[in-house]
């Protein structure tokens, strides 16, 4: 399974665009669609090197999704990428919501676990609001 193009489309508009590297709101110099690794303020990209960038994060978080056993519909992988690719695979494999889906949680619980993860640098975002409202219904697409 791989994730969808609607989910790429999706970080696009998530992560938003940045030709030039940027401190995010936790303080991680980021560049393109929310590319983190090896990334030095002062960095420079094309829109080209961004998507391609965006390409292989992706394909590395969704590796790392698919690993844990839980993904059994498209929509469940697209989520938990998305949620992986903003906050990482540690944040996932010692979360609550990990354990509700893993004991086949309800849908209202899944949702309620997804909407937990809106804070960055101690400050509820609205972006992260969105963002884990969309996580939370495409789970159950």
């Amino acid at each position: 399974m791989k994730v969808s193009d609607k989910l790429m489309t999706q970080l696009m508009v998530m992560e938003g665009l940045s030709l030039e590297a940027y401190e995010d709101c936790a303080g991680v110099p980021t560049i393109g669609y929310g590319h983190t690794r090896n990334v030095k303020m002062g960095d420079r990209i094309s829109q080209y090197w961004a998507k391609e960038l965006l390409k292989d994060d992706v394909r590395m978080v969704e590796r790392q999704v698919l690993e844990l056993g839980v993904v059994r519909t498209q929509g469940q992988l697209d989520a938990l990428v998305s949620f992986t690719f903003n906050l990482g695979i540690g944040r996932l494999k010692s979360s609550t919501l990990l354990k509700v889906i893993r004991e086949r949680g309800s849908k209202t619980a899944i949702k309620r676990e997804f909407k937990r993860w809106v804070h960055a640098g101690g400050k509820r975002l609205r972006g992260l609001e969105l963002r884990r409202e969309w996580e939370a219904n495409r789970f159950f697409d």
